[in-house]
């Protein structure tokens, strides 16, 4: 019995051994695998702190200059001469990102940087064919091969790789990782990334893209110079094959898809990516060079229709004569499109030379404010006749732009004719420096020559003034007399400053607006202004709607003159077809404010009937009285009205001496309903401000006062 005991215990003994030893052996291997990971991850650790993957340095992006809605509008390399723009994934096709992740690395959202079953396959395929059969990378092995390039293909260099891609996801969400790929990926030349590749092959972002463009964007950045399909379209048409019929394995397209993409042609050119508003491009980089993505004002599809007008305009007016305009929101001021040349590319035109930013002389462009302030002073209306003859101002004689004149003309006939006599003898009335006031208020300092004060050519073109500004003044027309000044990057809250008072400015508009278009051109509804600077060196025209104001200017940025250059028949025809082809709607004209009327001649009182200067007023005989003075308010008064129990605003008397009646009151150039049959009247202002008070009695003898009313 006993040596069955013993026996048993020995085998009992015996079997209990073998039991414990391979789970001694297990509890080991456990421990071991556990101190290596735990050993990789510390390593891992003290690796990323000494020896981070150089994500930031590979990151270095072009400079995008985007438009209104983020569209891009122009591009600068890096500073190695790389087109890389930055890409988000909602910037591509989801069906582009679908192939890429089936075709490269579909274990992608699963693995943690490294496919282990992909690296065993591809050694085993290496080992069996003696060559690499497919690679076992994963994208974000191929990342870290894009953020830090290696010449040398070996193990060693493969290894780093794989720490570096481990790396890379401790860092980087799935999301960033292919952005970073889609962003640095190689598509043949200095192109880098899938925007730069689908703008460069394709001539669009990669937000929509047919089958056999987004497979073919796949299949580039695993050979980039042997595939590129400008160069070698048959070896890109195999690789997108291959791409194609992966995913038809896949199911991800389906059979039909697959044949229509493989029958679309392959692009066999590499176009250049945009430049579009070159010149305000490269001003917006020169005030921020460090930026990286610079928003503007301007509409891409208006400035590239504007630009596609110059460009084609160009080429009829002669190889040396270029072309600027600006199209301006006037409520807001933004600028929706700037072509400040011709083609900023050709060097026979100087291209380069931003045309809407120079001194120039503005021709008769400046005339329009000079009614307004004529307007203004009540001494005229529409229809007041007023002397196209020779003239001497002081020593001064302007003449026409024909040499002809037309004798007795309205007021009306003689701005759409632009006649220059009639406009000096208005801004003799008016007072050149009263006109530089107003511009400078307007935020537009008009140069003068040197040492030199504001005289009576500047109502002729005898000052320089830049596109810009001209664009500027005009857009108090369709703003009540209100000038926005430009900008070409978005701001807050856009600043206007009083140009004109509304019924001025009103009455400007209208008489411009009748002005019939240049030969050839159709109505677009707009009114408009030329110019034509001496000696056939700048041809100009200013138009407007009830929103958009566009200038146009003409010419040789060297100045020299082009024989036959005009305002009327070189500048304005540019301004009705670029109005046209614009995209924008044309808006209204605006209406007539409270008090603005167009009189017939027969109904204005006998003092506007015929324009006389204050200064040449007609002697008067048999008149016993003064001429009239208003002693109420005073010059300079600062008047404040009150109300009854949060009424109406009580009406300001008026009061003046002398003069013979009937009185024509005017307030800001607007005449007071009621003509007055005594020498005291009411005025009910429409708010607070500096006004101009203006009395005209029966033989046209007249008296003013400026104050403030609150």
């Amino acid at each position: 019995m006993s040596g069955r005991t013993e026996g048993g215990a020995a085998d009992i003994g015996y079997g209990r051994g073998h039991m414990i030893r391979p789970f001694t052996y297990s509890l080991i291997a456990v421990a071991l695998a556990s101190l290596l990971c735990a050993s990789a991850w510390v390593g891992l650790r003290a690796l990323d702190r000494s020896y981070p993957p150089p994500l930031a340095e590979a990151g270095l992006v072009s400079t995008e200059i985007v438009d209104r809605d983020g569209n891009l509008l122009r591009a600068f390399a890096t500073p190695e001469g790389r087109w890389r723009l930055a890409t988000r994934i909602e910037d591509v096709d989801p069906k582009l990102t679908r192939m890429l992740i089936a075709y490269e690395d579909h274990r992608f959202y699963s693995h943690h940087g490294v496919d282990i079953g992909a690296l065993f396959r591809a050694a085993g395929q290496l080992l069996l064919n003696g060559h690499i059969v497919s690679g076992g990378s994963t994208l974000s092995m191929q990342l870290a091969r894009l953020v830090e390039p290696r010449e040398e293909r070996s193990i060693g260099a493969k290894l780093i790789q794989i720490v570096r891609a481990l790396q890379i996801e401790r860092r980087l969400t799935k999301k960033q990782i292919l952005e970073d790929y889609l962003t640095l990926a190689p598509y043949g030349g200095n192109l880098e990334g899938v925007r730069a590749a689908s703008l460069a092959y394709f001539g669009k972002e990669p937000k929509r893209l047919t089958v056999a463009e987004a497979a073919l964007l796949v299949s580039l950045p695993q050979s980039p110079e042997a595939r590129r399909p400008d160069r070698h379209p048959a070896e890109a048409k195999a690789a997108r094959a291959r791409v194609l019929e992966r995913m038809k394995k896949a199911g991800i397209i389906v059979p039909r898809e697959i044949a229509l993409a493989s029958a679309e042609p392959i692009p066999r050119m590499r176009g250049e990516l945009p430049a579009l508003a070159a010149q305000a491009a490269g001003d917006a980089l020169r005030k921020t060079p460090s930026a990286r993505r610079l928003q503007l004002t301007i509409d891409r599809g208006t400035q590239q229709r504007l630009e596609e007008v110059a460009r084609e305009t160009a080429r009829r007016l002669g190889p040396k004569v270029s072309i600027a305009m600006i199209l301006a929101d006037a409520p807001t001021g933004d600028i929706l499109g700037e072509v400040g040349s011709a083609d900023f590319f050709d060097a026979r035109r100087s291209g380069w030379i931003d045309m809407t930013d120079a001194e120039r002389s503005p021709g008769s462009t400046l005339k329009p404010f000079i009614y307004g302030l004529a307007f203004e002073e009540g001494l005229i209306a529409q229809e007041t006749m007023i002397e196209d003859r020779p003239a001497d101002f002081g020593g001064y004689k302007p003449k026409n732009f024909d040499m002809r004149y037309q004798g007795n003309v309205t007021i009306r006939q003689a701005l759409q004719m632009s006649l220059n006599v009639p406009a000096i003898r208005l801004l003799d009335a008016v007072g050149p420096l009263r006109l530089m006031a107003r511009f400078r208020e307007a935020g537009v300092k008009p140069a003068l020559p040197r040492g030199e004060a504001p005289g009576l050519a500047i109502g002729l073109g005898g000052v320089g003034v830049t596109l810009s500004d001209l664009v500027q003044l005009y857009t108090a027309f369709p703003n009540g007399g209100r000038a926005t000044m430009l900008h070409d990057r978005p701001v807050d809250q856009p600043t206007t400053a009083r140009l004109l008072e509304p019924q001025a400015a009103w009455q400007v508009a209208d008489i411009l607006s009748g002005v019939r278009p240049p030969e050839g051109s159709r109505t677009v509804g707009i009114a408009y202004k030329t110019g034509t600077s001496y000696g056939y060196r700048d041809a100009w025209s200013i138009g407007f709607d009830g929103r958009h104001v566009l200038g146009v200017w003409v010419g040789r940025p060297d100045g020299g003159p082009v024989p036959g250059l005009a305002g009327y028949v070189s500048a304005a025809p540019i301004l009705f077809d670029a109005f046209a082809k614009s995209g924008l709607a044309i808006a209204p004209l605006p209406r007539a404010p409270a008090g603005a009327l167009r009189q017939a001649r027969a109904g204005l009182p006998v003092t506007l009937r015929d324009f006389t200067p204050p200064g040449e007023l007609p002697p008067v005989h048999g008149v016993p009285e003064p001429p009239p003075r208003i002693i109420f308010p005073p010059e300079g008064a600062h008047v404040e009205l009150g109300s009854v129990d949060g009424g109406p605003v009580s009406p300001l008397v008026l009061k003046l001496q002398g003069g013979r009646a009937p009185f024509r009151w005017l307030a800001n150039g607007k005449p007071l309903p009621q003509i007055a049959r005594t020498r005291t009247s009411r005025w009910t202002p429409d708010g607070d401000g500096y006004s101009t008070l203006t009395v005209i009695d029966a033989v046209g003898r007249a008296a003013s006062v400026s104050i403030y009313v609150q």
